[in-house]
């Protein structure tokens, strides 16, 4: 399905926007990329989906709507879940379990043998995605989005260097979207982890290429942890006319903004989606008290 492009004015630039958000209410952003080949699939292909990874993954939700969709079966591991989000579930992880998903808690010293374990389960009617969607599965789907940036570059008469920014778990759209754009400079920053470990992900896809560049911010931040610089940012794109994730987005676009010097020309930013999960970050931004 594509998605529009739209314009937005931040500190006096303009930005293009890749409006993947728009495409689905629950399948949408990078994942509805990332699962493209799953939504092509015929549903009789498959009878179980299992993955893993946090409770709140954009992922999950993801996954959890598309075998909705198709009446498959959804089987997601993950460490224990705090007793509060169990008793009332919130954010993605509320609405995953109310698509049909089965939840299954390992104690955190046990996670990771019952994620090696998981990868027995596999079978002609059953298919384990990795924590995230970063499976070779996710290339169909993003060299679809390089093939419409790439017409939109063309019917916009948009000239090079076009700069396209996305923020980065795993890497995977990252990394498949400057392995189909060549001519394209594609920048991403780290969010889970660090640059080390975003690049070590990245590697295991295939050999990195020179048009993939990393953002990197002076400042280090822990994962899904709320900080008051992300808040602001949010609200300054929601004063500009976007709503962005507190978690992905945010942080993308604080790196974007410091180096915004180093991106010589237009810039393209591939919205990601994940709004859902805002609701338990804002929770979480009230419970520090920055909100």
């Amino acid at each position: 399905m594509l998605s529009s492009v739209e314009k937005i004015l931040v500190r006096g630039r303009n930005y293009y926007l890749k409006r993947d958000d728009l495409i689905d209410p629950l399948l949408s952003g990078n994942k509805y990329r990332k699962l493209y080949a799953l939504i092509q699939a015929p549903a009789e292909q498959y009878e179980r989906i299992i993955s893993y990874g946090g409770t709140q993954s954009n992922a999950m939700l993801s996954i959890a709507a598309l075998c909705q969709q198709k009446g498959w079966r959804f089987d997601y591991t993950s460490k224990t879940v705090a007793a509060h989000l169990k008793k009332r579930p919130t954010g993605n992880l509320k609405v995953a379990l109310e698509l049909g998903m089965q939840l299954h808690e390992v104690e955190p010293v046990q996670y990771a043998e019952a994620i090696e374990a998981l990868k027995a389960t596999q079978g002609s009617s059953t298919l384990l995605l990795n924590q995230g969607g970063a499976d070779p599965l996710a290339r169909a789907g993003i060299e679809q989005l390089a093939h419409e940036i790439r017409v939109w570059q063309a019917d916009q008469s948009i000239e090079s260097p076009l700069h396209v920014v996305t923020p980065s778990g795993t890497g995977t759209t990252a990394y498949y979207l400057a392995c189909a754009l060549p001519d394209v400079w594609v920048w991403t920053t780290a969010v889970v982890g660090d640059s080390a470990y975003l690049l070590s992900q990245m590697g295991a896809l295939g050999p990195l290429v020179a048009n993939l560049k990393l953002l990197e911010s002076p400042k280090k931040y822990h994962f899904a942890q709320p900080y008051a610089e992300f808040l602001a940012m949010y609200r300054e794109l929601l004063e500009a006319g976007l709503e962005v994730d507190l978690i992905y987005g945010a942080q993308m676009w604080q790196a974007l903004l410091e180096h915004r010097a180093l991106l010589d020309g237009a810039v393209l930013y591939l919205h990601s989606g994940g709004l859902i999960g805002n609701e338990t970050m804002l929770d979480r931004y009230v419970h520090k008290g920055l909100f």
